[in-house]
């Protein structure tokens, strides 16, 4: 009668087994257990997902956290969760739209008046795979979101950076990048038949080879920037892919989407190893696949692409 129950300590040990595997391939907890004590650290679009977690986790060592985000209900509430949760109360929310340039200006004024130091700065906010929009300024809103929007935050407060070396900027990308290819004659999907998927993976590539060229740019000055692939992550950057409302997708892969797909606390722990880890001091200019150094895809090692890329946005952004 009994013939098809597994014995309870078997079923512990196959779940077990499994929990030890999905945390192998997602990456696993911060290796560093630094703490930033006093630091000013700055995170983009963390009213939720990984931004959130990244914030926790570094609120959770000490830091000075400052909530960068579109929603301020949504802001205020997660420095809420965050104050209440670690018990670290500076953590305080501001309003930052990276789809819009006088917004990025006026958060970027804000902190360099209020802030005596900025010691990380964490460019986290991304969307991904929209519909064919555009910012308030006019960019293809990947573009103008994922990468000049940050590109534009990241300048306007590289002196702030610079003034409180050693400081470290923190680039999210995405695996994505690897199929990505900048267009210099459409960046901006003007010409061509919008491709949302296309559109995305150059998006993530430009913030590599930004990364790249803004490590060039800041040798000697004690500031570090490094970009990184945080793994595939259960939040709310995927909800125009359709792969949360397939049936297909629910039923047919959850197993796989559940060994292999990260929790958002999980995806945070690359961004709060590079943002504290002791061993990364100087380290710049590379590309993290979760909490390895990897080798990012040839066109983001291409230089004379990340120069020409970093005098367009300039322009675009008004530089």
């Amino acid at each position: 009668m009994n013939r098809y129950l597994v014995p309870a300590s078997l079923l512990g040990t196959a779940v077990g087994g499994a929990v030890l595997f999905k945390d192998y391939v997602s990456g696993g907890a911060c290796p560093s257990k630094a703490t930033i004590q006093g630091k000013t650290v700055i995170v983009t679009g963390a009213n939720t997902g990984i931004g959130k977690q990244t914030a926790l986790e570094l609120a959770r060592r000490g830091g000075n956290i400052i909530l960068a985000c579109r929603d301020m209900e949504k802001c205020e509430a997660a420095a809420k969760d965050i104050r209440r949760e670690t018990l670290n109360h500076c953590v305080n929310a501001r309003r930052l739209d990276l789809a819009s340039l006088k917004s990025i200006r006026e958060f970027a004024a804000k902190i360099i008046e209020e802030e005596e130091r900025v010691h990380v700065l964490v460019n986290n906010a991304a969307v991904m795979r929209c519909p064919h929009w555009t910012t308030e300024d006019g960019f293809e809103i990947q573009l103008g979101v994922n990468h000049l929007g940050h590109f534009l935050l990241t300048n306007l407060l590289l002196d702030k950076l610079k003034a409180s070396a050693p400081s470290r900027i923190i680039n999210l990308s995405s695996l994505a990048h690897i199929a990505g290819h900048i267009d210099f004659d459409d960046l901006n999907w003007e010409k061509r038949k919008y491709d949302t998927k296309a559109a995305y993976c150059q998006s993530k590539l430009a913030v590599v080879l930004f990364t790249k060229e803004l490590s060039r740019r800041l040798q000697g000055t004690g500031v570090t920037v490094n970009a990184l692939h945080p793994g595939v992550a259960r939040t709310e950057l995927g909800r125009h892919t359709g792969m949360h409302s397939s049936t297909f997708s629910s039923f047919t892969l959850g197993p796989i989407f559940w060994l292999l797909v990260k929790s958002p606390q999980l995806a945070a722990q690359p961004s709060t190893y590079l943002a504290v880890a002791e061993e990364l001091e100087g380290v710049s200019g590379k590309y993290f696949h979760g909490l390895k150094e990897k080798a990012p895809a040839p066109e983001a090692e291409d230089a004379e692409v990340a120069r020409r890329l970093w005098a367009e946005s300039a322009r675009l952004v008004g530089l």
